[in-house]
């Protein structure tokens, strides 16, 4: 393992374009089914957790916000709404621990909240496995190193999900999301889909501190990021 980041010391996979080609051919195929026959079992508990969040804090039940994918390129992600507005009526900030609603607390360590993007994935937007959708203020922060976790379609779960979560620095997940791009392949993804279900029902690694969420991506600091 390295010592700093806690990775794997495999080498980068040489892959021959054909066969990478391939395994992007097909893993979009088995992305599309999946999607198409998890979106009506997915109806239940999304109906259900939306009422619960209509009942709560009222409208919109859904969040929708520009996110970059594959290359960089913004689309459309979808998620149960589970915060309230960043500022008191006063205009002072809440902090994550005040804007997270009660609705939202137990949508989050069911992941319910994350269902809604099998319609991203369906549209090809997005798989279920590859690194994290982020904010589209982070691009011009990343180093080129970091800038790599472009090159495949982001996922709903990822490689940094299921070693850390939110748990983890960012210079880690980066780390691990160029990692998996370098690494990915079926087999790969199989393991991150089955750890993903395991941590789901044992709701591990949800938040990087009681009541918190990861704080916001600032930058590397001077001699991170790999360039």
């Amino acid at each position: 393992m390295n010592q700093q980041h806690g990775l794997p010391r495999t080498k980068p996979e040489k892959t021959v374009p054909a066969r990478r080609r391939a395994y992007r051919v097909v893993k979009r195929a088995l992305d599309f089914l999946l999607a198409l026959a998890l979106l009506p079992l997915a109806a239940l508990p999304v109906g259900a957790a939306a009422l619960f969040i209509l009942l709560e804090s009222g409208r919109p039940v859904f969040f929708v916000q520009q996110r970059p994918g594959l290359h960089g390129k913004l689309f459309r992600l979808y998620k149960l709404r589970t915060m309230i507005s960043q500022t008191h009526r006063d205009g002072q900030p809440l902090g994550d621990a005040q804007r997270l609603t009660r609705a939202g607390r137990i949508i989050r360590k069911l992941s319910i909240d994350e269902l809604p993007q099998l319609l991203n994935v369906l549209l090809g937007q997005m798989s279920f496995i590859g690194p994290r959708p982020l904010l589209p203020a982070y691009l011009p922060l990343y180093s080129a190193h970091q800038m790599r976790r472009h090159e495949v379609l982001p996922g709903i779960s990822g490689w940094a999900q299921v070693n850390g979560r939110n748990q983890s620095s960012w210079e880690q997940k980066f780390d691990n999301d160029v990692w998996y791009v370098d690494h990915q392949s079926l087999w790969l993804d199989v393991r991150i889909f089955i750890k993903t279900i395991i941590n789901v029902l044992r709701r591990e690694g949800i938040n990087a501190g009681e009541g918190q969420t990861m704080p916001p991506f600032t930058g590397n600091a001077p001699g991170t990021g790999k360039g």
